[in-house]
């Protein structure tokens, strides 16, 4: 089945057993904290911690205050200018935390759905280069302190989510779908 299984009885887990050795303690946390499960544990954390800032940013964008808050950054941009020439306020916001709740959704059917990635991947690059562009149109967003100068930091940390999308598209990419689910059944 591709699941990888500790050979080690469950009696070597505890602390107070007599038999339990220090090679099996080495044993246990060779597996634990190997490379490649440490990869998957970071690439689920990242993975999870994705969706749910997704979810929850994209439900936020149905309030009047988000909806406020967006404008700014939407009515400078090039792109997207005429949005509130067409829509409300309320609309346009409600539209981006659809597209927000959808890529979260498609990035946690993504885990079950290995076809699934590309599109997640796609999304999330897009957005988040959307996203760090309004680095460069909307107003305000640099500013200078103490001698330095800083943008919105809500802003910046886009950069880590753009990376995630990238590992995203590259794993998508990859023909080897049959090692992809072992890897992903063999780090449980």
């Amino acid at each position: 089945t591709g699941v990888q299984t500790c050979a080690l009885p469950i009696w070597a887990f505890t602390k107070h057993s007599h038999k339990f050795q220090e090679s099996d303690r080495m044993k246990i946390k060779k597996q634990l904290l190997s490379g490649n499960r440490l990869y998957q544990i970071g690439y689920n954390v990242t993975l999870f911690g994705t969706a749910a800032i997704l979810l929850w940013i994209g439900i936020f964008k149905f309030t009047p205050t988000e909806a406020a808050a967006i404008r700014p950054l939407i009515e400078y941009h090039p792109f997207s200018f005429w949005a509130y020439d067409m829509f409300g306020q309320q609309s346009v916001s409600n539209f981006v935390g659809i597209v927000e709740i959808s890529l979260a959704v498609v990035l946690l059917l993504s885990i079950k759905y290995h076809s699934l990635s590309l599109y997640a991947g796609v999304g999330i690059v897009c957005t988040f280069l959307v996203t760090l562009s309004f680095l460069f149109f909307a107003p305000g967003v640099w500013r200078i302190r103490d001698g330095v100068p800083i943008a919105d930091f809500f802003i910046v940390k886009d950069l880590a989510y753009l990376g995630f999308g990238l590992m995203l598209l590259g794993r998508s990419m990859s023909n080897d779908k049959e090692k992809h689910d072992a890897e992903m059944t063999s780090s449980y």
